[in-house]
């Protein structure tokens, strides 16, 4: 039977093939990009578009997460979802397109998880996102934002927002290099020093660009407006923009550089808008620093800036400016504006950044020609008069996961700890306990109840075929990791396989198993017959499972679109997951199984079950024959085999360990001097030899 197990084994791992989800295409996506926005061109091979606004120009970028971010679901294959972002880096939508999740699939619905994903939308990708709620209280405040999860898909929840935010932030460091993806930099108060004008100069802290007629004239040499500035051809010498920049955020050098009712003005702008950078721009040549045109309070038409390859908003401050007494009398009757940008846009003045102005000129008198060139300079406040916090970095998501489930995993280590110490020091002991069967009906009964319908920790051939999956691949296993309770289980399981094969879990800690078994004991309650396959039919039967796994590997990685029907052969997800409300088909077919277990002891795990096939493979890991044997057991002795409802005592007494359960009824016999044959006609040749 060992090889025979083996040798499958090395054949479904040889099933293996690529599964991803499916990505879509430009035509299936362009519908989820609604007016006023439109698709627009592809920006690299990673599937990413631009986001287009109403009037044709870039307004940020649409993608899907698969191509990014193949991060392996709960069935192994990747959730594929829709980003669309906009310039500053927030989302404007997150959409479902793709996965094979069972528990959305075909247990939970697709309602939940479409749920889930619109809770994106507004939110920044520089805004720490996390699933769930705030450790300790309903809400702790801080700057943590949480994302309600999904009762009973806590696994698939996570890894969906892990390949939203993996996905987002590669598109924002290869197209969005200037979005702050931290919290922004703004004016140490702390720091408080008195500067003069001279003090500002002579530390760097005014930008300063001068450029002269002649300068100017040289930019529009061999165009159409070269000579069109007779201003320039009169006095080349003259200065046509001598610009001084002063960052107003720190108020040591706001205090240098403005008089004292511009400072109470500044300090209540502050007041209103905290996050706004304001700089002050002086001209003291004839540029003028905007047109005749400009509108106060809105962007000024001939200033620009930009950081790390991105543009920066500039808006006018709409304030009265009047200049500290210290500034040069040469400033008095400059061009003034103060602008103002958003340091939460990613704006931070301590890093370098460019300042640029157009020079425009007109040519012809009547609908004249515009031409302008630009006029730049580089610009940085020193870092002493900034700072930074550090960003509120939220968990892992399995460490959210083990803070979330942290009473129900030490209620679960305690119990999987007391049972197991039970089995492999106190196993007989049990056994022979007068009242063994009740305490089993009791364990059995917390297996369902706590570990199944409350814990949701009934395993799955689901996660075996998840973990194949990436095995053969060479994925990350991370996923694993978001359902602690489950994990938990698996880890003592596979401990168990070396002690004692497949029957510490199927026996005892599988609540589906529990409630088959609740299942039998109803049906003699019930005075119901018992129909038991012959001996003949019983070992072909428990070979199904074997060709039931086989079928499952090879529709999960050859036709992943069918991997939600086919695991359904499982009816976990309706007797435990989902309560039984689910469509009458999926109740109706658990039914059947908890039906015919009436009359069938535990039909389903002894001949369907595929995560009992996966048991039995583990179990060739079991180093030791622990139930107990006398040479009489099998010949002449046959009553623990009659006795076993299992089928799972050979004709010669040996165990078949690939289908023993573990209900220890075999160990009551063998050590109970009033059933076990062997002992009682020991006992009785005593007493005759006694006797004579």
């Amino acid at each position: 039977m060992r090889e025979a197990i083996s040798v499958l084994f090395a054949l479904l791992v040889l099933l293996a093939a690529p599964l991803r989800a499916e990505v879509f295409d430009r035509a299936a996506i362009e519908p989820f990009v609604v007016p006023p926005y439109s698709l627009g061109e592809l920006v690299n091979d990673k599937g990413v578009y631009q986001l287009l606004n109403s009037g044709g120009a870039e307004a940020g970028f649409v993608f899907q997460t698969e191509p990014l971010a193949p991060l392996p679901g709960f069935s192994g294959a990747p959730i594929n979802l829709l980003v669309i972002l906009d310039a500053e880096a927030k989302f404007i939508d997150v959409r479902l397109l793709d996965h094979n999740e069972p528990i959305f699939v075909s247990g939970l619905g697709q309602a939940p998880f479409h749920k889930f994903v619109e809770q994106y939308r507004g939110h920044s990708i520089s805004t720490p996102l996390v699933v769930g709620t705030p450790y300790g209280a309903a809400d702790a405040g801080g700057a943590l934002v949480y994302l309600d999860g999904v009762t009973k898909a806590t696994a698939s929840v996570r890894i969906a927002h892990e390949s939203i935010l993996a996905a987002a932030l590669g598109v924002a460091r290869e197209k969005m290099q200037g979005v702050n993806t931290g919290p922004p930099s703004y004016p140490d108060p702390a720091v408080t020093e008195t500067l003069t004008w001279a003090d500002l100069l002579d530390q760097g802290l005014v930008g300063r660009l001068t450029v002269s007629n002649a300068e100017v004239e040289a930019l529009f040499k061999g165009t159409l407006w070269e000579g069109d500035d007779p201003l320039a051809l009169d006095d080349p010498s003259g200065i046509y923009l001598d610009l001084y920049a002063i960052d107003l955020g720190p108020q040591s050098i706001a205090s240098a550089v403005l008089a004292p009712d511009t400072l109470a003005e500044l300090a209540a702008f502050r007041a209103v808008t905290p996050d706004a950078a304001p700089v002050l721009l002086l001209d003291a040549g004839r540029h003028g620093l905007v047109s005749d045109n400009f509108v106060r309070n809105t962007a000024p038409d001939r200033i620009s800036a930009v950081q790390d390859g991105f543009p920066v908003a500039l808006r006018d401050a709409d304030l009265f400016i009047t200049l500290n007494d210290d500034l040069p009398s040469e400033l008095s009757d400059a061009a003034a504006i103060i602008l103002r940008s958003d340091r939460r846009l990613g704006f931070d003045p301590s890093r370098p950044w460019i300042l640029t102005l157009q020079a425009p000129r007109a040519h012809g008198i009547f609908q004249p020609e515009i031409g302008t060139k630009d006029l730049s300079v580089e610009l940085k406040t020193d870092e002493r008069f900034y700072k930074q916090d550090l960003a509120p970095r939220p968990v892992p998501p399995w460490v959210e996961a083990l803070r979330g489930r942290s009473t129900d995993l030490v209620v679960l280590a305690v119990g999987l700890t007391a049972l197991g110490i039970v089995m492999g020091f106190a196993m007989r002991q049990l056994a022979a306990h007068p009242r063994f069967g009740a305490i089993r009906l009791g364990v059995l009964a917390v297996m369902l109840g706590f570990v199944g319908w409350h814990g949701q920790g009934q395993l799955s051939i689901v996660t075996v075929l998840a973990t194949l999956r990436t095995l053969w691949e060479g994925g990350n296993f991370a996923y694993l990791l978001y359902d602690p309770f489950s994990l938990m289980i698996w880890a003592v399981v596979i401990v168990s396989f070396v002690l004692w094969g497949r029957g510490f879990f199927c026996g005892w800690l599988c609540p589906f198993g529990a409630l088959q078994e609740f299942a039998d004991r109803l049906g003699r309650l019930l005075r119901l017959p018992k129909i038991e396959p012959s001996a003949k039919w019983d070992a072909r039967l428990k070979s199904v499972k074997y060709l039931v796994l086989l079928g499952m590997i090879a529709a999960v990685f050859y036709n992943p679109a069918s991997v939600d029907k086919v695991a359904e052969i499982e009816p976990f997800k309706t007797a435990i997951t989902v309560y039984f409300v689910r469509e009458w088909y999926y109740v109706a077919y658990a039914a059947f199984w908890l039906v015919l277990g009436m009359v069938t002891f535990k039909g389903f795990c002894r001949y369907v079950c595929p995560l009992g096939a996966v048991m039995a493979i583990g179990g060739l890991l079991r180093r030791r024959k622990w139930i107990d044997r006398r040479a009489e057991c099998g010949s002449p002795c046959q009553l623990c085999k009659v006795k076993c409802k299992y089928g799972s005592i050979k004709q010669n007494g040996a165990i078949d360990y690939s289908e023993c359960f573990q209900c220890l009824d075999c160990v009551t016999i063998h050590d109970d001097p009033a059933q076990c044959v062997p002992l009682i006609l020991k006992a009785r040749k005593a007493k005759r030899e006694i006797a004579a």
